[in-house]
């Protein structure tokens, strides 16, 4: 059996929801293009795929070991045994605390802001802007209809991760992006016997969608944004002068986690922002901001200059 069948078959077997299944397709996409379509269900490859994707933020990379580690465990791997010994070992490390460009993220967030023109640039215009002022994760925004949102209140109720169902806040720029690429949607199906509130609030607009309302999936957004090289796609990151390395999908959700920190100083408050379960996955943002500048400036630079204002007085 080949690795392309394997992953059909697990696929296949697979009890979750649609967004999850799209979600481990295409990591396993990523995880066939990485180790080969040859290669076996063992630890020397998984080792392979880990390395390969060491630079991916933390939540990729969970994502993605999650869909392989189902991969292997549905096909009972003769070294399974050692490669959750690995997770074990790895979950045992402390966790880093969250890091991002923060300046090329704004400079992207500023550049998409501009955007105007086709379908395409109000659709990535809108997505930016929900993602840096919401904090949805890209399958989140991918997921939403447009009755999930109350345009009026400028907030939604979704189902996020771990299928809990949370309240989501809007700012007013991301309506109005949202509200000016819907009235240029108009003329796309104009006939469709699909209700307005169940259709996707951001659509494809490739040549093989043609004039159909159809959702765009994560992985469509993601090389919208990120680009894709090996394809030719540039994508708004590259386009915006930013290297592409220097920007993850999700650093849009840590640059909202940040900014909510930042402006408050509640860190309860940006956890509920932020939808994260746990407060410890908020504390992972407290190193950012002043307090920490204001520290060490107080501990390395005022003793040095005490220090020098001491020896000039003996002198």
């Amino acid at each position: 059996m080949t690795l392309q069948d394997q992953i059909s078959h697990f696929l296949n077997a697979l009890d979750k929801s649609k967004n999850t299944i799209d979600t481990y397709q295409y990591a396993l996409e990523r995880f066939t293009s990485i180790v080969g379509v040859d290669a076996p269900l063992n630890a020397e490859t998984f080792e392979k795929f880990i390395t390969a994707i060491k630079d991916y933020s933390p939540s990729t990379k969970q994502i993605w070991r999650s869909a392989v580690v189902g991969l292997y465990t549905f096909h009972r791997s003769s070294d399974l045994a050692e490669i959750q010994r690995y997770i074990r070992f790895s979950s045992k490390l402390k966790k880093r605390m969250v890091n991002f460009d923060r300046d090329a993220v704004e400079k992207v967030i500023e550049y998409c802001s501009g955007l105007s023109g086709d379908l395409s640039a109000l659709r990535d215009r809108a997505f930016v802007l929900t993602l840096a002022d919401t904090g949805l994760r890209i399958s989140e925004a991918c997921a939403l209809k447009r009755g999930d949102i109350d345009w009026m209140e400028l907030r939604a109720i979704i189902i996020g991760k771990g299928d809990k169902q949370a309240v989501v806040r809007f700012s007013q720029r991301s309506i109005d992006a949202l509200r000016e690429y819907h009235r240029a949607c108009a003329s796309i199906e104009p006939n469709t016997r699909m209700p307005l509130k169940s259709q996707p609030v951001f659509l494809r607009h490739d040549i093989r969608a043609s004039k159909k309302i159809r959702p765009i999936t994560a992985s469509g957004m993601w090389t919208a944004i990120k680009g894709d090289p090996e394809r030719n796609i540039q994508g708004r990151i590259a386009e915006a002068g930013v290297d592409r390395n220097l920007v993850r999908i999700h650093d849009f959700r840590h640059y909202f986690v940040t900014m909510t920190y930042l402006a408050k100083r509640d860190i309860k408050l940006s956890q509920e922002l932020a939808r994260h379960s746990s407060i410890d996955t908020t504390n992972r943002y407290t190193h950012i901001g002043e307090e920490t500048d204001k520290a060490y400036d107080e501990i390395f630079n005022r003793r040095k200059d005490e220090k020098s204002m001491d020896s000039g007085e003996r002198d």
